[in-house]
C-alpha cells in the first residue's frame, strides 16, 4: 500500500520520513510517552532512526500498519503520531497514538483519531477499530472517548509494555458510530436483562 496524506480543519497527517527523525527522538524523551506507550525506554536516537527509516515504511509496504505524522495544516513542527494496525482478517484494526507534551489538551489527537477512523472504515474496509491503553492512562482514555469510542472493559494481562504484562482498557468504534455503512451486517447480542 502506498502512503497517503489526510487533512482535517487544522491538521496534516502524512507518513514519517527520515527528516522527522530528530523530532521523533525529541518527542519520545517525554517520560509520559515512555511510561504509557510501548516505545523503548530509554529512547535513543537509533530508535527514532529505525522508526522513521524502517518500521513506518515497512508497515505501509505490507499494508498491516499505517503510521502518520501529525503536523499543523498550515505548516509547522511534528505534534503527534498515530497508527492503525491490522489485528484480524475480519477487518478489525487497532489504533495507537502519542502526542508531544506541548500539544496536549488542545483536541489535536481527538481530531486526528476521528480522521484516521473515518479513513480506516472508508478506505481500508475496517469493520471495527479498537483502542487499548494500560489501565490508568487517563489521557489516552479521554481522547478515545472524545473521539466516540465505547469503552468495553478491562482485559487482564493484555498489554505487554517494557517486558511486563499489564491490564488494559479496551474500547471500540464501529462504522455505524460515525454514520458509515459497514462492509458486513452486524447482529448485536440480545440483552438478557
Amino acid at each position: 500500500m502506498e502512503p497517503i496524506t489526510l487533512t482535517t480543519e487544522r491538521l496534516l497527517l502524512r507518513t514519517f520520513s527520515p527528516d522527522d527523525t530528530e523530532a521523533v527522538s525529541q518527542a519520545c524523551q517525554d517520560p509520559d510517552i515512555q511510561r504509557w506507550t510501548t516505545v523503548p525506554s530509554p529512547y535513543e536516537r537509533r530508535h527514532a532512526e529505525e522508526f522513521t527509516g524502517q518500521i513506518v515504511p515497512d508497515g505501509w509496504r505490507a499494508g498491516t500498519m499505517c503510521t502518520f505524522a501529525v503536523l499543523p495544516r498550515a505548516g509547522g513542527p511534528l505534534m503527534a503520531s498515530v497508527a492503525v494496525s491490522l489485528r484480524t482478517l475480519s477487518g478489525t484494526w487497532e489504533i495507537g497514538f502519542w502526542t508531544a507534551k506541548e500539544y496536549r489538551g488542545r483536541g489535536i489527537m481527538a481530531e486526528t483519531v476521528g480522521a484516521v477512523a473515518h479513513w480506516t472504515f472508508t478506505r481500508l474496509g475496517g469493520t471495527r477499530l479498537e483502542w487499548r491503553a494500560e489501565v490508568g492512562n487517563e489521557g489516552s482514555r479521554a481522547v478515545a472517548e472524545k473521539a466516540g469510542f465505547v469503552v468495553e472493559g478491562a482485559l487482564r494481562a493484555a498489554l505487554l509494555n517494557k517486558d511486563t504484562l499489564r491490564d488494559a482498557w479496551v474500547g471500540a468504534l464501529l462504522p455505524s458510530d460515525l454514520g458509515l455503512p459497514s462492509p458486513h451486517p452486524y447482529l448485536p447480542a440480545r440483552s438478557t436483562s
